[in-house]
């Protein structure tokens, strides 16, 4: 089957084509009069690995099977009309064990934490105090190889824009670092409100959106519970 009439001309805009992808996923089957003038986003945290229980930073590790676990109790307490995954093998699986076929968008990927990667935060306190120091108080300083907090929340708000669509519905499988991406640019917070958030393994955050402001609905929510 053919493009939907249109459709081609936002070939060279990704922003532009997401969003008509959007619309037309929310189009069928509902009346005119039922469509809604806010988006909504909800973002689910990777289930618990090795590191998440070290409280380490991340490197590419699978789920633990704990983590498996609490990923398959999570299928059939989501619904969305668009899924997207961080690339990292833990978000992947997580969608997949809640059933989600989700597209993988790197905007989506944690801090990337260069050399500092596998350690803890004790660690890194030992063997860098001064370039831990800096780089809890600067959102511009990175750690040695990787990349600074206002760069992931540059990438965070980019993706958050791409999706914040009339009637759109959209599940996004992810680490803890963009989810309090996500938070502090729905709150106009400073960059800095970063570090006191805290997000739980394999929990749900959900945003209305409209128009570029968004509102928190939800934050480290009980999948058990009311995700509306």
């Amino acid at each position: 089957m053919g493009l939907p009439p249109g459709l081609d001309r936002d070939a060279g805009d990704p922003v532009a084509r997401t969003r008509r992808r959007l619309r037309l996923a929310v189009a069928p089957g509902r009346p005119e009069g039922d469509r809604v003038s806010f988006s909504k986003l909800t973002l689910i945290r990777h289930a618990l690995t090795a590191a998440t229980r070290r409280h380490a930073f991340p490197r590419d590790e699978p789920l633990d099977e704990a983590g498996e676990a609490q990923a398959a109790a999570l299928r059939g307490k989501l619904e969305a009309d668009h899924a997207v995954t961080a690339p990292a093998r833990r978000c992947r699986r997580t969608a997949e064990l809640a059933g989600f076929a989700a597209a993988p968008d790197p905007r989506w990927s944690e801090l990337d934490f260069g050399d500092w990667s596998g350690a803890t935060l004790k660690e890194i306190g030992e063997r860098d105090p001064d370039g831990l120091t800096t780089w809890l108080a600067d959102p511009e300083s990175a750690p040695p190889g990787g990349e600074s907090l206002g760069d992931l929340n540059k990438r965070v708000r980019e993706a958050m824009a791409e999706l914040d669509v009339p009637g759109g519905d959209t599940v996004v499988f992810t680490s803890g670092g963009p989810i309090k991406a996500a938070l502090v640019a729905a709150l106009d917070a400073p960059e800095t409100a970063f570090w006191r958030l805290d997000v739980a393994p394999c929990s749900v955050t959900v945003l209305y959106g409209r128009d570029g402001t968004w509102t928190v609905r939800r934050v480290n929510a009980d999948p058990e519970g009311s995700l509306r």
